[in-house]
């Protein structure tokens, strides 16, 4: 095989999308072979995509991205049901401009041979496509070993049972977690019945339908997870990659951000002693009500912690705004915290994560646990409080917990739309948690950022995994000549 192209189909959200770029370009740069064309299915749900893109055009010449037409959204009374089902149907949507796209690939003359089309976890329908065309397929997961058991097992109990989940229902033994699992810790679309379960029992009956299952984890993260994979001869061959992390974009602005926050951010941490910052940050679709807001900074005013704070509020039509001004800040937080806390802390609309993680001032982080922040955590060896928000966040911050004792409990069954508001007290306990300094959880976060590191080196475990992908990818590929 002289030269061969893999086609990628990222949905636009922000984690998954750039975690699906920066995989290519690793891949890219492990064989240069390979060139990788990027599918972009533009959504309102989260433009920033297109500003990524942008900037990624200028800078690898194996990496291409076409634009895919717009397509009508499903009916918005769907979003309110269920998220989970509106994403899904709304990426099927795009399957016949999916299918031309690639057509056209495989008649280009100058375009390389097609080797296969790699999936994110909302396209996974698109897995008909690579069978009418002949072409092999791949499932990239940015989410952990864990939650894949999850999604492999969830077929064989839609046979049986057939229905949502209740909290009523026992614990599950999974083969993928040491010990069984609350059913309230599950993603909340599985108990969802307009259109959740449906849409995650419809994804998860694809999983099997693969030629290879990518994963965003490392192998000594999740070693009882991986060997339960090989123990099943049905699951498709299963590649531990990460950390795959967004360490190209580090310095940068965020997209739809101005490069003036984040110059102000660094300048404020610059200032402040080594490792006694928290920071709390809850991703790009995190945000709290006024009363859990108050508990907040209660809670970190107790806690005598310095803290950088990334604090958005949803405006009328339920978009994350920026970081209130002044007064609006004043009349939402407790009388008086803003100036009791004076250069205590900082608070800012949206923070450039990976390098705020990555500064010397960091001691600590509260999370939503999403799975992206995790792996960041882990690399920059800064331990996480968990403050899990949406889907499979609960699941991760159990594991994290309870199996890994790789992070502080703050809460691990946190559910935002049951009215669940945290305490200052609690969140008090879990920030002095996080920030003590010869703690058992910082020493192991720490053990652990080293060994993501190393995974990634030549010999390393994510290393190998990936050069056993490159050489499937190349004995499934079409038009291979084994070469």
């Amino acid at each position: 095989m002289k030269r061969a192209e893999l086609v990628m189909v990222p949905t636009p959200g922000h984690g998954h999308y750039i975690s699906a770029v920066e995989f290519a370009r690793r891949l890219i740069r492990a064989d240069d072979r390979f060139s990788v064309t990027i599918l972009h299915l533009r959504s309102s749900l989260d433009p920033h995509p297109d500003i990524f893109k942008k900037s990624l055009l200028l800078s690898d010449t194996h990496l291409h991205f076409i634009d895919l037409p717009s397509v009508d959204p499903p009916p918005s009374h769907l979003l309110q049901k269920s998220m989970e089902q509106y994403i899904v149907l709304f990426y099927e949507s795009f399957i016949p401009h999916v299918k031309d796209a690639i057509t056209h690939l495989i008649s280009n003359p100058d375009s390389p041979p097609l080797a296969g089309l790699v999936l994110d976890f909302f396209c996974l329908p698109m897995i008909d496509v690579a069978i009418d065309l002949g072409l092999p397929s791949y499932l990239f997961l940015t989410s952990g070993a864990g939650f894949l058991g999850l999604m492999l097992y969830l077929p064989t109990r839609h046979t049986q049972v057939g229905t949502e989940f209740e909290d009523s229902d026992p614990d599950l033994e999974l083969p993928s977690f040491v010990h069984p699992v609350p059913v309230r810790i599950l993603p909340a679309a599985l108990s969802n019945k307009h259109g959740g379960y449906a849409a995650y029992v419809k994804l998860a009956q694809r999983f099997r339908d693969v030629n290879g299952i990518v994963v965003n984890t490392i192998t000594e993260l999740e070693p009882y997870a991986i060997e339960s994979f090989a123990d099943d001869g049905q699951i498709p061959p299963v590649y531990t990659v990460g950390p795959v992390l967004e360490i190209g974009f580090v310095g940068q602005a965020h997209p739809g951000s101005d490069g003036v926050d984040r110059d102000k951010i660094m300048e404020w941490l610059d200032a402040q002693p080594e490792a006694s910052v928290v920071f709390l940050c809850f991703g790009s679709w995190g945000s709290f009500g006024e009363a859990q807001l108050r508990e907040i900074a209660l809670g970190l005013e107790g806690s005598g912690q310095r803290f950088l704070w990334a604090l958005r509020l949803r405006g009328p039509d339920g978009k994350l705004g920026e970081a209130p001004d002044r007064t609006t800040l004043a009349e939402i937080l407790p009388e008086g915290f803003l100036d009791r806390m004076g250069e205590m802390g900082m608070i800012c609309g949206w923070a450039p994560q990976m390098e705020v993680l990555a500064h010397k001032s960091i001691g600590g982080f509260v999370s939503h646990c999403r799975w992206n922040s995790i792996l960041e955590s882990f690399w920059n060896g800064i331990p996480m409080a968990t403050w899990p928000m949406h889907a499979e966040q609960q699941l991760n911050a159990l594991r994290l917990v309870k199996e890994l004792g790789l992070a502080v409990e703050l809460r691990l069954d946190y559910r935002q739309k049951r009215g669940d508001v945290v305490m200052a007290g609690e969140i008090e306990g879990a920030l002095r948690g996080v920030m003590e300094a010869e703690s058992m959880v910082r020493k192991k976060v720490k053990e652990m950022g080293e060994i993501s590191r190393r995974a990634l080196m030549d010999g390393g475990s994510s290393s190998i995994s990936l050069g056993r992908l490159i050489n499937d990818i190349i004995i499934n590929h079409p038009h291979s000549t084994n070469q």
